[in-house]
């Protein structure tokens, strides 16, 4: 069985694939049998954490906060779940994956779902601008209780997706107890035991762009973070979604693709969005960490780190 965002052999296990958060959502159990009752419970947490963490419905938790306009106000444990984690990567990266970037992203124009905007162009380029604001340091978080700063919008696009994916696998393992992948866009997490030959990953950004194909064994999981996909224009010029938090705008494009595995998907999207935001200086962070990595730059270039696989005959990590 292998599996990437849309492609799939089956053999060993089951699968479902459906549309979510402006990207598909790919549910694998190594059980067929628990296949409807695992995609309820998947529907169930990410329609829960749609409703307090998405800053494109005006009812949400994070778009009522931004609506106060700064403040101290109480929130679900959920919401409290997601923002914590967020707080918590940003901390890890010393900044770099920010949460308080939402208002960044609206100015490039990333203001409505993907899906009404993707390929249009959302006005003229956005100026460059390198002052103090806001950020992570100014929002606290004490139980269910939010303190931040007026005019703080936040996004949690960064690590919302892999804390979903993270926490559906567990929550599918342990109420059904078979084995689980749960993909959504390039946030992959697994729980349970693996198929007996692993979970098998087709590591391609788009048609075209450098393929390798990885085993993940049970329990492991992988993120990608794509300067090449939830691309529009603006002014003219393209932009992606990956918002350098130091200018507000787009980060440099110095690297297509970062791909990470580790044992969390959070793990694996906090080291692969930061190496976006951080250029070439993401390669010694990537080193120290020890997580496998694969880049590919600009020119189409792969390099990898750690224990990624790179001959053809051993693709573990």
């Amino acid at each position: 069985m292998t599996t990437r965002t849309g492609e799939l052999r089956t053999g060993e296990a089951t699968f479902a694939d459906w549309s979510v958060w402006g990207t598909t959502a790919r549910l694998v159990v190594t059980d067929p049998d628990s296949l409807p009752a695992a995609r309820k419970l998947v529907c169930e947490h990410l329609i829960a954490v749609d409703l307090a963490c998405s800053r494109f419905r005006a009812d949400s938790e994070i778009s009522q906060l931004a609506a106060h306009g700064g403040g101290r106000f109480p929130v679900s444990e959920l919401c409290a779940e997601y923002l914590r984690a967020a707080l918590t990567v940003a901390a890890q990266t010393a900044g770099d994956v920010d949460p308080t970037v939402g208002a960044a992203l609206v100015e490039l124009g990333y203001d409505r779902d993907w899906e009404l905007i993707a390929g249009s162009d959302t006005g003229a380029p956005v100026p460059l601008t390198i002052t103090r604001r806001a950020d992570w340091t100014q929002v606290t978080l004490n139980e269910r209780i939010v303190t931040m700063p007026a005019g703080v919008q936040l996004d949690l696009g960064a690590t919302a997706k892999a804390v979903a994916a993270d926490r559906c696998a567990r929550l599918v393992t342990e109420q059904l107890g078979c084995g689980v992948l749960v993909g959504l866009g390039g946030d992959i997490a697994t729980a349970g035991p693996a198929p007996a030959s692993g979970w098998q990953i087709l590591v391609q950004d788009d048609a075209g762009e450098p393929a390798c194909q990885v085993r993940l064994p049970a329990g492991a999981a992988l993120a990608t973070s794509s300067t090449l996909r939830r691309r529009w224009w603006r002014g003219g010029l393209p932009v992606h979604h990956i918002v350098d938090p130091r200018t507000g705008v787009a980060a440099e494009t110095c690297w297509r693709t970062v791909t990470v595995a580790a044992e969390t998907c959070l793990t694996a999207n906090a080291a692969s969005t930061a190496s976006i935001v951080r250029g070439r200086d993401a390669l010694g962070g990537l080193r120290r960490s020890g997580l496998p990595a694969r880049l590919v730059d600009r020119t189409g270039r792969v390099v990898t780190l750690g224990a990624w696989p790179t001959e053809p005959e051993d693709r573990s990590i």
